[in-house]
């Protein structure tokens, strides 16, 4: 009895320990009086059926399928859009402005205006002190009084002197007074244009706006002398603004006048829909520039790499979302939509598109689409300038020499 006691203790000291788990079948337990009936063993667990494996490899397949679906339609849009389709992101906001500066100087008296400040064609802006404009005008207006007093006096000798008879008169008595009376209504005639030159400075005092627009960089203010011709205020004419857009040269040929155009504003999501207006005829090259000794200046270029210039086009304005200010100098991204009739619209007219890039790489550039006002169009007819109906002026008709007005036969014949 004691060698088998022995027997198993010298069993359990070199036996592993066996973890007992749900898989496992066999376990052996041990006591103190001896060996444990025998083993356990687990049921059986039951495996994935053979359908729920196909449908399992079936959903993996599908879901591959639709990522490379999703990444192909993904390739063609960004092909679309970056490679095809004419769009830069070289553009910005432009507008005319109006240099306003006054007709008369002197000392400004009043502003009228602020700045940023909105105003209506024909408001005032400022106001030139008018005293020394309104001595002129009353100056004026006197000298031209005493100018048609004189013109009076003289007509009324001169009508006596034609009504003479010839022995209570001579003709060259009557020639003198005639030419005196002349000499009054052209004196007459200057002091009525000075004085309207008087009233027309008086009235260029108040400086107005030529346009409907904002006033901006104001930095007029009371006491600043104006000088007559140099500008001291600007405003921007609200109904001008346009979009230029720097296109790449390589995207001319898709570029035509009357094309739909979208520009986005930096900071705003809304596009501003336009139509292409005009397109530059001409930049500046630097190679035309003379150099030293009037030599020309050729830059040097690497054969292999050529940088595409940009050219200019016109997107006028034909509709500004709602919260979207137009501010002169802002980019914008501009786009081109083709208005070709017979291209699909959106994601349908992609392979077309494709096959017209591939077959201008293998066999040169496509002909511009029909109807297409292209860069390359004819000149448009130069406007002429009308030339005026009227006669010369009376001062240009000539008098006979030594004939007073109303004299047909010379002294002493």
């Amino acid at each position: 009895m004691d060698a088998r006691q022995s027997q198993v203790q010298l069993l359990l000291r070199d036996d592993p320990v066996v973890d007992e788990t749900a898989d496992t079948a066999p376990v052996a337990r041990v006591g103190a009086e001896g060996f444990a009936p025998a083993f356990a063993t687990a049921p059986p667990v039951a495996g994935p059926s053979r359908l729920m494996r196909s449908l399992r490899s079936a959903g993996r397949h599908l879901l591959t399928l639709a990522i490379a679906m999703v990444a192909v339609a993904t390739a063609l849009v960004a092909w679309q859009y970056y490679v095809l389709a004419p769009w830069t992101r070289d553009g910005a906001v432009r507008v005319q402005v109006a240099n306003v500066a006054p007709q008369v100087s002197g000392q400004i008296v009043d502003v009228k205006v602020s700045d940023n400040q909105f105003v209506h064609a024909g408001d005032v802006l400022y106001v030139i002190d008018p005293f020394d404009f309104e001595v002129s005008q009353r100056a004026a207006k006197a000298q031209m009084d005493e100018r048609a007093a004189d013109l009076e006096v003289k007509q009324a000798e001169s009508q006596r002197r034609q009504n003479l008879s010839p022995i209570a008169t001579t003709p060259e008595e009557q020639q003198v007074f005639a030419g005196n009376a002349a000499q009054a209504k052209a004196a007459f005639d200057a002091a009525g244009q000075q004085f309207a030159q008087a009233e027309v400075n008086l009235k260029r005092t108040k400086v107005l706006s030529p346009v409907d627009g904002y006033v901006t960089n104001l930095l007029l203010r009371v006491g600043d002398y104006a000088q007559t011709g140099v500008t001291n205020i600007s405003v921007i004419d609200s109904n001008s603004f346009w979009i230029d857009g720097y296109f790449e040269e390589t995207k001319m040929a898709k570029i035509c006048v009357g094309d739909r155009a979208e520009a986005k504003l930096m900071g705003y999501s809304a596009p501003i829909t336009g139509h292409v207006e005009t397109i530059t005829r001409g930049i500046s090259v630097s190679n035309a520039e003379a150099g030293t000794q009037g030599l020309p200046n050729v830059n040097p270029i690497y054969t292999w790499v050529r940088l595409a210039q940009r050219v200019p086009v016109r997107v006028a304005i034909d509709h500004v979302p709602p919260g979207v200010p137009l501010v002169s100098g802002l980019t914008a991204t501009v786009s081109i939509v083709s208005s070709q009739p017979d291209r699909p619209a959106g994601l349908a007219g992609i392979p077309a598109d494709i096959l017209g890039r591939l077959s201008e790489v293998f066999y040169g550039p496509q002909p511009p689409r029909p109807g297409c006002i292209a860069a390359t169009s004819g000149p448009a007819p130069a406007e002429r300038v009308p030339v005026p109906a009227d006669s010369p002026s009376d001062a240009a008709k000539q008098l006979e020499p030594g004939l007073a007005p109303g004299l047909t036969v010379s002294p002493g014949k």
